[in-house]
């Protein structure tokens, strides 16, 4: 059966008109599914029984659920395994900051990119998520808060751009103003930089934030981390984002891991402040967590100070992300892999 969670306003108006019932009525269903987040034909209070059943004879609802819950006690972060009912599990943390209550959520269960630094990886891909998988993800978080989010970043497992016409479908559903009405300007989209869904996203005209996983200014370098490095080469990638920048008038994100030894030296940041000179664009330095499966080491603070320092001096702004949740292995892939050890 197909899921009734997994269609845009339009095609339940299409739907409703096939099963020979009023097309208003998608406005009231669409409430239901996206507003209220009811999980049943039968919790459409304001509904007929005659259209309920004839919707159950053509659609059904995904189902998901929190099989494990962590909560910080440094912070109110919350991280989260969900289960789909073919068995496969995701991850998604709840971050609280004072601009409001941030979900990052999973795009693939697993990931087939093979970044060095990241846990998503380590077990390997399994399957894309549907439109309303990701969904659910925010609207268990916010069932099980009692919290609404405000913002979103699609940064847990799986490269989101392998997964595009779900995710572009997803931030056409939780934009829509008759559902959750998040801004789409308070949405990230993070990339290991996947050349020509780049060009692809900067047509769309959606306004949200593309982060790049940047993480070395070399392409030897970005190569001993990202295996994606040697099919889509770093000047190709700084190409597309110029032209995202034309596109869309956006500021980029891009975002750079911070590994002891190997990308944290004053030349690296030489490096990527010439390559980055002259863009809209700001750089997130994050602390590198340590992945027990990868043989890296975070950065020393003082390092980092010192390379964001660096990146100042030569007019590259940058900030330094804020560890939330490292007391419950907030970091990408880590909750899912010990989960599965389970």
């Amino acid at each position: 059966m197909k899921k009734i969670d997994d269609l845009s306003f339009e095609e339940l108006e299409r739907a409703l008109v096939e099963l020979g019932e009023p097309k208003f009525k998608a406005k009231q269903i669409f409430d239901w599914i996206h507003n209220k987040t009811v999980e049943d034909f039968e919790g459409m209070s304001n509904i007929s029984k005659k259209t309920k059943e004839e919707l159950s004879k053509v659609f059904e609802f995904t189902l998901g659920s929190i099989e494990l819950k962590l909560e910080s006690e440094l912070d109110e972060t919350k991280k989260y395994v969900i289960k789909f009912e073919d068995g496969n599990v995701v991850e998604s943390v709840f971050l609280k900051y004072k601009f409001g209550n941030t979900a990052c959520i999973s795009s693939e269960v697993g990931c087939k990119m093979g970044c060095l630094f990241c846990a998503s990886t380590k077990n390997g891909f399994l399957r894309s998520l549907t439109t309303a998988e990701m969904l659910k993800q925010i609207y268990l978080i916010q069932n099980d808060t009692k919290e609404k989010i405000s913002n979103v970043v699609i940064m847990g497992s799986g490269e989101p751009l392998n997964n595009y016409d779900n995710v572009i479908k997803f931030l056409k559903l939780i934009n829509d103003e008759r559902g959750q009405n998040i801004s789409m300007r308070k949405i990230t989209l993070s990339t290991c930089g996947i050349v020509p869904r780049i060009y692809s996203l900067a047509d769309e005209d959606i306004p949200i934030t593309l982060a790049i996983s940047l993480h070395a200014a070399t392409q030897e370098k970005r190569e001993e981390i990202l295996p994606i490095a040697k099919k889509y080469k770093l000047d190709e990638i700084l190409k597309a984002c110029d032209y995202y920048v034309e596109k869309t008038g956006r500021r980029l994100t891009f975002e750079y891991i911070m590994i002891s030894s190997f990308n944290d030296s004053p030349e690296d940041a030489e490096m990527l402040s010439k390559i980055l000179k002259n863009k809209l664009a700001n750089v997130n330095l994050i602390p590198c967590n340590y992945v027990k499966e990868a043989n890296i080491k975070p950065s020393e603070n003082l390092d980092i100070e010192r390379f964001k320092r660096l990146l100042y001096d030569k007019g590259i702004n940058a900030t330094v992300r804020r560890e939330l949740g490292s007391d419950i292995n907030a970091a990408c892939g880590q909750l899912r892999n010990n989960y599965l050890k389970i």
